[in-house]
């Protein structure tokens, strides 16, 4: 815990560290609070920027989550275009890659993550792009531009959410789109085969071509840049816009230059507290150690505001576990997938609804206990998920499959 009168320090001005800056100034913190981002830009929603903003239906106005003003009326200060090079724990400051030393009082770190790069022959081309900030979707934007003009196809490489969500944008706006996945399978670090295949159906039926088990060997190019990427069976796939759509990494390099415990991530308990007392850290830099002694790593919207607000509640001493079933979505085409619980060990499924049908959802089980729903254009459902795993309910799988029984009648 630390004196609220003292100066807080937030390194990273996403959705984790807005919104543990405003969770700090609504809880009684009265010490001054500085939000410091690396980007140019303020805080923005990063959701869209593979999906709405990339298809040209969002302007970029409507992706500010908070403007400056907006900000300083709660007297929290933003500093963009900012680099945090170190953390000296013992005289509680951070020192700016200019050299300013900013003395701390409260350290949040909601540094986010990194895109992960594949080290190929030819990646460092300028057309070549990983889709993580606002700017690398401001070049993937005039990428897809380039190809329409070039009437040349986009290659994306990973066949995970952001590069599916790109693959659907790309094929929305006419251009021909191939995907590369080195697995078996699309998504199968975080689907059921059956949802994976239906992925698979999904985008083939839209006109993209699938390569699955794919290796690519390098990226070619020419005097007007990307050309081609050539797998290692020797086919060569011509194109001009390579998207790196292959994950991302916890960017933890600050809390392990402090000292600070770290494994794949920012080791924090379930109330986001490190263990040093005066630094609390949330959102994708972070992993959070459960009471078995494993870590759990969540990318989410929902896991980086909820942990912001455990950050802030330790930072004012107080315990604000942050347990809460796990929620994501992602948007493909006209299909919108949001997902409750953890699916990962699931033994056995149940399929409510028609699989190709206008809706449905699939339900995992592991021991024979509900664990996580994946729900496709049905958010009754979804919502009817999540009451259930927060209330650790499991309905049989006769009951999931009986589109006559209501599963919101069971009590929690």
């Amino acid at each position: 815990m630390s004196s609220p009168d003292a100066p807080v320090v937030i390194i990273g001005a996403g959705q984790a560290g807005v919104t543990c800056a405003e969770s700090l100034r609504s809880g009684g913190w009265s010490g001054t609070i500085t939000l410091l981002g690396d980007e140019p830009h303020g805080p923005y929603h990063r959701p869209p920027l593979s999906k709405a903003w990339l298809a040209g239906e969002l302007d970029e106005a409507r992706l500010v989550m908070r403007a400056p003003e907006a900000l300083a009326r709660k007297r929290i200060t933003l500093r963009t275009g900012v680099r945090v090079v170190s953390i000296d724990r013992a005289a509680r400051q951070v020192q700016l890659a200019d050299g300013e030393r900013l003395p701390y009082g409260g350290l949040v770190l909601a540094t986010g993550a990194r895109p992960r790069h594949l080290p190929l022959p030819g990646s460092d081309a300028a057309q070549v792009l990983p889709l993580r900030s606002l700017d690398d979707a401001s070049r993937i934007a005039a990428g897809l531009a380039r190809c329409a003009e070039l009437q040349r196809p986009v290659v994306v490489i990973g066949g995970g959410f952001i590069g599916l969500e790109v693959a659907a944008t790309a094929r929305d706006r006419g251009l021909a789109v191939t995907v590369l996945e080195a697995g078996p399978r699309l998504l199968g670090r975080v689907l059921a085969p059956m949802l994976s295949h239906w992925y698979a159906r999904l985008h083939q039926d839209h006109g993209v071509q699938l390569r699955l088990e794919a290796r690519p060997e390098a990226i070619e190019s020419d005097a007007g840049g990307v050309s081609a990427v050539r797998l290692a069976d020797g086919s060569r796939l011509p194109c001009a816009l390579v998207v790196l759509g292959v994950g991302v990494q916890a960017d933890d390099g600050l809390a392990r230059q402090a000292g600070l415990e770290t494994e794949h991530g920012i080791v924090v308990d379930d109330c986001a507290r490190t263990a040093d007392p005066r630094i609390a850290a949330a959102g994708d830099c972070t992993a959070r150690r459960l009471a078995d002694g494993t870590l759990l790593r969540l990318e989410s919207v929902q896991n980086a505001t909820e942990q912001a607000k455990s950050a802030a509640a330790a930072l004012l001493g107080q315990a604000r576990p942050f347990t809460t079933t796990p929620w994501f979505w992602s948007d493909q085409y006209d299909r919108k997938l949001q997902m409750a619980g953890l699916s990962g060990g699931a033994e056995a499924w149940a399929l409510r609804g028609e699989l190709g049908g206008a809706s449905f959802s699939v339900w995992h089980y592991r021991a024979g206990r509900l664990v996580a729903v994946d729900a496709v254009n049905a958010p009754r459902d979804h919502l009817q998920a999540r009451r259930l795993l927060d209330a650790g309910l499991t309905p049989t799988p006769a009951q999931v499959e009986d589109a006559g029984f209501d599963l919101g009648s069971l009590p929690g």
